[in-house]
């Protein structure tokens, strides 16, 4: 399953199991140079490195979260006439800025287009915006990228 078909929720940290929280932990160790590396925080945290690499792209303190904006789309199209319009109008309809668009030349019908979003001024999750670019018939694939602050 990839990353932007599964689902996030907002938990306590109270309930958290240790791991979890010391991976956090390490990782903002490393962030801010009081480890030298990944070794070095987790002996500081008292977490194996196998729990550290288990948890450190999955658990992210909230501040985190909310200060990811950019979202980097990828889609496989059918090359129509006002397929990127029809794109596009559903992507700002849910409030989201476009920054860049890449887009291929279309080959055997088909065409490759990228998106940089700002989400910042969004309505709604970007799950429920990617659904709904999926149900479109011309959309053969959709892809996140990548997220950024």
């Amino acid at each position: 399953m990839d990353n932007f078909e599964k689902k996030f929720y907002l938990v306590r940290e109270d309930v958290l199991p240790e791991a979890m929280k010391k991976t956090i932990e390490a990782r903002e160790m490393l962030k801010r140079g009081k480890a030298e590396s990944i070794g070095d925080a987790v002996q500081k945290v008292d977490l194996s490195r196998s729990a550290f690499y288990k948890y450190r792209d999955t658990v992210f303190p909230f501040s985190t979260i909310q200060k990811e904006r950019l979202v980097s789309l990828f889609f496989h199209i059918e090359d129509r006439s006002g397929t990127l319009s029809k794109l596009l109008s559903i992507v700002a309809a849910s409030g989201c800025n476009v920054l860049t668009i890449h887009q291929t030349i279309p080959l055997q019908g088909r065409a490759n287009v990228t998106l940089s979003l700002n989400t910042s001024e969004m309505e709604n999750e970007i799950e429920g915006l990617l659904s709904e670019l999926r149900k479109l018939e011309f959309v053969e694939k959709v892809e996140v990228l990548g997220t950024g602050a």
